[in-house]
């Protein structure tokens, strides 16, 4: 059983194909060239590099959010339509928890912390100090000082990770008074390897699902529908 993953939720655009082996094909990308541009010719990449044809998948696995708007959206189509066309089940994979799925075993907290821009992050909190991965918070999108004061009444030692963290680092440091620790530069972004065997887990449980009814996380509006929302909630008039 193989699965086709897609990320493409930040910056880095990947793909990936997991099989009952491990990770079979990874491939990532960070340059000028758009998402759009970059993740068919990688996925047709991958496939080969994997040795496999559509006709062996079992399913397909995208970022589905937090992150970029446009990013989110151009990964979500791309995997639809690809599902769609495919008659394939298709799974969306939280980005959040496909950027600490690398570290699990870890055995502390993990905190991911992904650029929201407007001075926030979008992060949340998992536990790996047992067995398996349990979320202590939900995703949301907080300012970095909301985040390590809402971090530093737990009282345990955390590790941050992502994007977002180079912004914020000193921040977090002095807010949560020795108690936190990060992640390496390579481990600021999530993988479509992650996202290809997080999606693997969750077809062989029965969880795929059909196409048109998977929807990004956004977390929050976009910059364009809250300026719609705000125009109509006062009736057209601009205030």
């Amino acid at each position: 059983m193989c699965v086709l993953g897609i990320e493409s939720a930040t910056s880095v655009a990947s793909a990936a194909v997991a099989g009952d082996c491990g990770i079979l094909a990874e491939r990532m990308v960070l340059n000028k060239r758009t998402h759009s541009v970059n993740l068919l010719p990688m996925i047709k990449a991958v496939m080969e590099e994997a040795e496999i044809d559509r006709d062996k998948l079992a399913g397909i696995a995208v970022s589905g959010g937090p992150g970029s708007f446009t990013g989110l959206r151009i990964g979500m189509s791309t995997a639809k339509a690809l599902a769609q066309v495919w008659n394939l089940p298709l799974v969306r994979i939280s980005t959040l928890e496909a950027l600490v799925y690398p570290l699990a075993g870890h055995g502390r907290l993990l905190c991911p912390v992904l650029n929201a821009r407007k001075n926030e992050v979008y992060t949340a909190l998992y536990d790996f100090t047992g067995s398996g991965m349990k979320v202590l918070a939900e995703p949301a999108a907080l300012a970095p000082e909301a985040l390590a004061e809402r971090l530093l009444k737990i009282q345990k030692p955390v590790t941050f990770l992502g994007d977002g963290v180079q912004a914020c680092r000193s921040l977090l440091e002095a807010g949560l008074k020795g108690l936190a620790s990060f992640a390496p530069a390579a481990a600021s972004f999530p993988r479509g390897g992650a996202v290809a065997g997080m999606g693997l887990k969750a077809i062989m449980e029965g969880r795929g699902m059909d196409p048109g009814d998977v929807r990004p996380e956004y977390i929050r509006v976009s910059e364009a529908e809250a300026v719609w929302l705000k125009k109509h909630a006062t009736g057209g008039r601009d205030r």
